[in-house]
C-alpha cells in the first residue's frame, strides 16, 4: 500500500480509502468483519462512513458494524483513521425541532455524541460536513468543531459535497480564526464525472484540502460489468445510463484490454493521477470486489493511456478560468 499526507495536515493515510456505505444494507456483519480485517492487513488503514449509514430505517447501522469490529480488540482502533460525517436527518427524533439536515452547533454536538457512542470510541480523526449548510454562519461553524477538537473528540474537520466557493470560503474564514481549516473534501469524481475539474479541484490543491474521491466507479458503470448486467433492480435502475454511455464504455473496456488491467483499476488508478487526489472511496460489497480493487495502487497510467482516456471520455475543458474564458 502506498500513503500520503491528508491535505495539508500531518496525518498520513492510505492511498485508497475503505467506504462502509454497503455494510449493512448490503454486506452482512460477518462478511464487514472479514472485509475490515483484510483492509487492515492490507494497509488500508483510512475508513470512511457517515452517521446516516445503514439503510432506510436503520441509519447508524453501519456505525455500530464498525465499531463491533473495535470492541474485537487487536489494536484495530488504532491501526484506523476513522473518517465519519454529520449532516442528515437520522430519523430517530434525537434533534426535536432540529432534526432535518443541517449543521447547527446544537446538531453538530449531539451527533457526534451519537456517533462516538455507535462507533465505540472517545475520537474521531477526520469529522466531515456531509453537505453545506448556508443556514448556518462560518461563525457557528468553526467555533463549534473548535470546542470538538479541544475536547480530543475530533482531530481534523473535513467537507463533502461542497462548492468550489464554499472551500474558499471555509478557508478564508478559518484564516481569520488562526484555525487550520479545511483538510478534506470528499467530491463525486470519476472519468464520467470530471465537471469537479473546472472548480472544486483547482481550489482545493491551492488550499491545501485533500480530495476524497466517492463513487469513483460511478455506481458501477466503469466497474467492468455494467454492459454485461441484465436483470434485478440494480441493474434496472442503472440500465438508462449503461445505454446512454454504450460507446464510452466498450471504448473503455477495449483500452483496459490493451494495457492488460481491469476497468475498476483503471479508473481507480486515473482519479489518483489528479495532483489534488488524496485517496479514491473502495466501497466492496464482498471480499473479492475489495482484493480486486489492491492493485489499483500500483498501476501508474503513461501519458499515451491519459490521453486515450480524455479522447473517451472527455473533460470539462481544464481549469477556470480557462475554461470559461478560452
Amino acid at each position: 500500500m502506498e500513503y500520503t499526507y491528508l491535505g495539508k495536515s500531518g496525518l498520513k493515510v492510505s492511498k485508497l480509502c475503505l467506504g462502509t456505505m454497503n455494510f449493512g444494507p448490503e454486506t452482512d456483519e460477518k462478511e464487514s468483519f472479514r472485509i475490515m480485517d483484510a483492509a487492515v492487513d492490507a494497509g488500508v488503514n483510512f475508513f470512511d462512513t457517515a452517521n446516516v449509514y445503514g439503510g432506510q430505517g436503520n441509519k447508524g447501522r453501519t456505525e455500530e458494524i464498525i465499531g463491533r469490529w473495535f470492541a474485537q480488540g487487536g489494536g484495530r482502533r488504532e491501526k484506523v483513521v476513522l473518517a465519519t460525517k454529520v449532516y442528515g436527518d437520522m430519523e430517530n427524533g434525537l434533534d426535536g425541532p432540529n432534526r432535518p439536515g443541517g449543521l447547527s452547533a446544537y446538531k453538530i454536538r449531539r451527533h457526534l455524541e451519537e456517533s462516538l457512542r455507535r462507533l465505540n470510541t472517545d475520537y474521531i480523526e477526520l469529522y466531515q460536513m456531509h453537505h453545506v449548510d448556508r443556514n448556518v454562519s462560518w461563525d457557528e461553524l468553526w467555533e463549534a468543531f473548535q470546542v470538538q477538537v479541544n475536547q480530543g473528540k475530533i482531530g481534523y474537520v473535513g467537507s463533502s459535497n461542497f462548492a468550489g466557493r464554499d472551500l474558499v470560503k471555509a478557508q478564508y474564514e478559518a484564516k481569520e480564526r488562526h484555525m487550520l481549516g479545511l483538510v478534506s473534501e470528499q467530491h463525486k469524481y470519476s472519468l464520467l464525472c470530471r465537471l469537479p475539474e473546472l472548480e472544486v479541484l483547482p481550489a482545493a490543491l491551492e488550499h491545501g484540502i485533500g480530495v476524497i474521491a466517492w463513487s469513483p466507479l460511478d455506481g458501477g458503470l466503469l466497474g467492468g460489468n455494467a454492459l454485461k448486467a441484465s436483470g434485478g433492480a440494480r441493474s434496472t435502475r442503472s440500465q438508462e445510463r449503461v445505454e446512454a454511455n454504450r460507446e464510452k464504455l466498450e471504448r473503455f473496456t477495449d483500452l483496459c484490454r490493451e494495457i492488460g488491467e481491469s476497468e475498476a483499476n483503471v479508473a481507480l488508478a486515473w482519479t489518483l493521477m489528479h495532483p489534488a487526489m488524496t485517496a479514491p472511496i473502495i466501497g466492496p460489497r464482498t471480499m473479492e470486489q475489495f482484493q480486486n480493487t489492491l492493485r489499483a495502487v500500483d498501476i501508474k497510467l503513461t501519458e499515451e493511456t491519459m490521453k486515450h482516456l480524455d479522447e473517451i471520455f472527455p473533460g470539462p475543458g481544464g481549469d477556470a478560468p480557462q475554461a470559461y474564458a478560452w
